[in-house]
C-alpha cells in the first residue's frame, strides 16, 4: 500500500509545496505518519525529499525569472547555523509550549497575509529595496526560520514569505525565493537525519521523482495565478501548519 500512496503523496505534496514556498513537509509528514510510517522516520524522510522538491521549484521559479538571489542567500546563510542550534535546544525548551505559541503567531501571520490587499499587483518583483535595514530584517528573519525548524521541525517558508511580502515583495517572489532559501538549508536538514538513521532510502526512492514533477507543476499552477488568489492560498496553508502545530502542542495525538 505504502508503495503504491507514496508517489501520489509525493505529488500533492510538490505540487503544494512549490505552490506556496513552504516545502512539502507540512502535507508529507503527516500522510506518511498516517500511512504507517514511524514519525521520526516521516520526519526524516521528509527532510531529505524536501531538497529534490525545492530543487526543482527554484529551477522552475529561476526559468521564469522570479528568484531574488540575494535575499535567499541572505535568509539561508543565517537559517543554516540556527537551525543546529535549535536543533540542540530540544532538550532544553519545552517544545509543547513553543508550538502552541508561534502556532497562534502563525493564525494571525496568515490573517494578515489574507486580508492584506496593498502591494504590488505586477511579477515585477522590485518591491525590495536594498537597505541595510532590510539586509539585518532578512539576516534576522532567516535565523528565526533556521531556528524554528531545528526547534519545532516546520519549514522556514513560513517566515519566509510573509517576511518578503512584508518587505514589498510580491508573493509569487516570496515563494520563488522562499523555494531557493529551503534548498540551501535543507541540506544540512538532510545530513543530520541521515547519520541520525532516520532516512528510508527506499522510500525517498519512491517519493523524489513525484516530488520533482509535483514542483513543476506547482511553479507553473502559481505562475498562473492572480496575485489575490495565492496570497489567500498561501494564508489558508499556513492556517493548516498552524492548527496541526497548536494542536500538536496541546497533546493531541495529531500525525
Amino acid at each position: 500500500m505504502l508503495l503504491f500512496l507514496a508517489p501520489l503523496v509525493g505529488f500533492a505534496a510538490g505540487v503544494l509545496g512549490s505552490m506556496f514556498g513552504l516545502g512539502g513537509g507540512f502535507l508529507l509528514v503527516p500522510l506518511l505518519n498516517i500511512a504507517g510510517v514511524d514519525m521520526k522516520v516521516a520526519v526524516g524522510t521528509s527532510a531529505s525529499a524536501i531538497f529534490f522538491n525545492m530543487l526543482s521549484s527554484t529551477l522552475a521559479y529561476s526559468r521564469y525569472r522570479y528568484v531574488i538571489y540575494r535575499a535567499g542567500l541572505l535568509l539561508s546563510a543565517t537559517a543554516i547555523i540556527t537551525a543546529y542550534l535549535g536543533a540542540q535546544l530540544t532538550s532544553l525548551l519545552d517544545a509543547n509550549t513553543l508550538r502552541v505559541l508561534f502556532g497562534l503567531l502563525l493564525i494571525f501571520v496568515g490573517a494578515r497575509v489574507y486580508l492584506n490587499r496593498g502591494g504590488r499587483s505586477d511579477l515585477d518583483g522590485n518591491g525590495l529595496k536594498w537597505s541595510l535595514r532590510n539586509y539585518a530584517i532578512l539576516s534576522l528573519g532567516g535565523s528565526l526560520a533556521g531556528l524554528m525548524a531545528g526547534l519545532l521541525g516546520i519549514g522556514g517558508g513560513v517566515v519566509n514569505v510573509p517576511l518578503l511580502t512584508s518587505l514589498g515583495v510580491t508573493i509569487h517572489y516570496a515563494v520563488a525565493t522562499s523555494s531557493m532559501a529551503i534548498t540551501l538549508t535543507s541540506i544540512t536538514s538532510a545530513l543530520t537525519h541521515h547519520t541520525l538513521g532516520n532516512v528510508d532510502l527506499q522510500l525517498l526512492v519512491l517519493l523524489a521523482p513525484s516530488l520533482i514533477i509535483g514542483a513543476q507543476v506547482g511553479a507553473s499552477v502559481a505562475r498562473k495565478t492572480k496575485t489575490g488568489t495565492l496570497k489567500k492560498g498561501f494564508a489558508v496553508t499556513l492556517w493548516f501548519v498552524a492548527a496541526r502545530m497548536v494542536l500538536k502542542g496541546i497533546g493531541l495525538p495529531i500525525p
